[in-house]
Formats: C-alpha cells, structure tokens, sequence
C-alpha cells in the first residue's frame, strides 16, 4: 500500500505539473488577449481530464487528440451557447454527443479513443461556468478560435510533463494490458446499450435538473454521466453512485467550513490546486475520494467567481443525489449490460470499454 500511495503521489504530482504550467499559461494569454476569466477554468479542467488518457498514449493516438481535441473544444463552445439560448435543443446535441461518444467503441480501440476525446470537452462544459470570452468578443469564429487554442495548449503541455518525466523520473507508466477481445452474445451490443442508457440518464438530467434546479443543472447532468460512464453492470452504476454522492457530502461539509472561514481571493485559488491534487492523489483508492475533492474545489471557484458556497452547496447535493439515481435507474432498467453469469466477462473483454 505504501508504494501504491507513493506512486499515486507521483502520477498525481504530474498531472497536477501539466495543471498549472497549462494554467499559467493561459493566464498571460488572457492579460494579453484581454480574454474573460473563464477561459482559465477550462485551461484547468482539460489537462485535468486528458492526463490519464494520454499517460500511456503513442505517437499516433497523440497527434489524433492533438487534431480532435481542438475541435470538439471548439464546437463545445457553440453548444454552451446554444444550451444558453435554446436549451431544450442544446440538451438533445449534448445528449447526442455523450451517447455517440460510447456507441462508437464497437469499432475498436482507436474509436474509443477519440470518443474518449468528444467526451472531455463536453465534461468541461459542465464545469466552465458561462462563456469563456467576454461580450466584446462573442463573434463564433474568435471563440471557436480562443478554445481550440486552449485544447491544443492542453495537450502539448501535457505531453511536455510526461515526456520529461518518461526520461527523468523514477517510473514509467506501465500499459495497462488488453484483454483478448471475445464477441458478446448480448444484442444489442453492450456499446450500444451502454449509449442508450447514456442518453435516457444525461436527457433525464436535463430535464429534471432545469425543472427542480433552474441553473444549478449541470450539477444533475454531470453526475448522471460520471456515474453511468464505463458501465460494468447494474452493481458498479449504483456502487459509483453512492461514491459520488459520500464523497459529495464529505466535499460539501468541507466547501462549508471553508466558506465560513472566509477564505477567497488568490489563497482560494491557491487551497483549490491543493485540493485537487489530494484528489488525484487518492482517486485510485476509491472513487469517493476523486467526488469529495472535486465539490471542494469547484465550491471554492465558485467562491472566487462571486457566488455564496455556503448557500449553493445544499442544492448542489440535492442535484449529485438525483443525478444519481437517474444512472442507476438507467442501468437497471433499460436494456441492463449484464444479465446473466458470463455477461460480465463478455463485456470487460470487448473493445472499447472505457473506464471512467
């Protein structure tokens, strides 16, 4: 256990290195671009989420992120706007692109991969609060412009920290190894059942999250694809559900105290990379560690934006919990991905499964 946590310590240290050279980064292109805040966020949560994807990447995989990431964080973008303006439509897009993101990896590992790329922009999204440019340069194209920068940022920088690390440091990362692929007897595939409960959980989320929630929906809608993404079965949807929700509440009684303590400015930001980088740090030990720092530090750069931590964060727990139970409802009752002894089996082993 003690190598475990060191090594933890070590894929968590390079991550959080590619974090904040990204970030950094973006912070003299946004005083010299005059560009919004915001644009920071995303700087932060795209290295964030891409790491682990690209640890173990090779050359090809990296120049099709490098070519697609851009893209999809572009067009991200018009969909937030869209969302905006036109929710009802926005939510059937975004609910269209999750679901395609999954239903794409019955064509092998490399289609995986770049569903993998059209989900994380799309994850950001959720995360970004509002456009990530100012009103003096909303023009689609100068938007579209500015983001897909900031995707290929991302990614150079962090093949920059995990090349130097590859040749410098004490440990290189070990391929996970590749199950031999074996046909599944289910039909429809599990793919397409994984993307159909995709789609019903994430439309659900938006519908009850504007509902019951009115702008605090991501909220709903995020922890509906976290906890359906990289289905197993029935059982592993609703283990990751009760994670989320824990660590949530844990994250929630921590983002409280904080609050009270009336901690903001530049030590919030400084408390939020700490944070995230115990998070990470614990993330492989159980997924409640992951939710219970990500509700922390988003609270605290909600804190830094100007919101109430202390008056948002009971809503933000109704909504992980109903997000919840909308995966976990998905997962069970439509077309569930395992059914019998074997199923399980027979879904680790097809390509494509993701992990989230």
């Amino acid at each position: 256990m003690t190598v475990k946590l060191i090594r933890n310590a070590y894929e968590a240290g390079l991550t959080m290195a590619a974090v904040l050279v990204c970030w950094g980064s973006a912070l003299v292109l946004e005083g010299a671009a005059g560009l919004h805040t915001d644009v920071l966020v995303l700087a932060v949560a795209l290295p964030l989420t891409l790491a682990a994807s690209q640890r173990t990447a090779d050359t090809r995989r990296r120049l099709t992120a490098l070519v697609l990431l851009p893209v999809t964080v572009g067009a991200s973008i018009f969909l937030g706007r869209l969302i905006a303006s036109h929710y009802a439509i926005g939510a059937a897009v975004y609910t269209a692109g999750m679901a395609l993101a999954i239903w794409i990896r019955r064509y092998g590992p490399a289609a995986t991969k770049a569903g993998t790329l059209i989900a994380l922009p799309l994850v950001a999204l959720l995360i970004v609060p509002g456009p990530a440019l100012p009103p003096e340069a909303q023009s689609g194209l100068v938007t579209w412009s500015w983001s897909a920068l900031i995707g290929a940022l991302a990614c150079a920088v962090v093949w920059l920290v995990q090349g130097l690390a590859d040749r410098f440091g004490p440990w290189r990362p070990a391929p996970a190894p590749t199950p031999p692929a074996r046909p599944s007897r289910l039909h429809p595939r599990p793919s397409t059942r994984m993307a159909l409960q995709m789609a019903a959980g994430i439309a659900a989320a938006f519908t009850l999250g504007r509902l019951l929630f009115d702008d605090h929906w991501p909220w709903v809608v995020l922890t509906a694809y976290v906890a359906a993404s990289g289905n197993r079965g029935r059982t592993d949807v609703l283990r990751k559900g009760i994670e989320r929700l824990a660590g949530a509440c844990v994250g929630t009684l921590l983002a409280t105290g904080l609050a009270v303590a009336g901690i903001t400015g530049h030590t919030a930001v400084a408390l939020m990379f700490t944070v995230l980088a115990i998070a990470l740090w614990l993330r492989p030990l159980n997924y409640a560690y992951w939710a219970a720092g990500m509700t922390c530090a988003l609270s605290l750069l909600l804190g830094y934006f100007g919101q109430d931590a202390a008056t948002v964060l009971p809503t933000r727990l109704e909504g992980i919990a109903v997000g919840a139970v909308l995966s976990v409802a998905s997962a069970w009752w439509l077309l569930p991905v395992v059914k019998r002894r074997g199923a399980a089996r027979q879904h680790q082993t097809e390509p494509g499964r993701a992990v989230a």
